[in-house]
């Protein structure tokens, strides 16, 4: 399933894809598979992401 939670977030701040691999340290093919739902991240990404965009995990992950 898609995120498009994620990538709405993401964009809210301006941030490229590149941008915030870099910063949780990811590359941005993982942040792409993750927003396109073909990659399920550990919860201490999902924690770094989260913190990087200012949301909660519920308002980025779960259902």
């Amino acid at each position: 399933m898609k995120n498009l939670r994620l990538k709405a977030a993401r964009a809210a701040l301006d941030l490229s894809q590149q941008e915030l691999a870099e910063r949780v340290g990811v590359s941005r093919q993982t942040i792409n598979a993750i927003e396109k739902g073909d990659y399920n991240p550990t919860i201490n990404l999902c924690l770094k992401i989260c913190r990087e965009l200012g949301k909660t995990l519920d308002e980025l992950f779960w259902e």
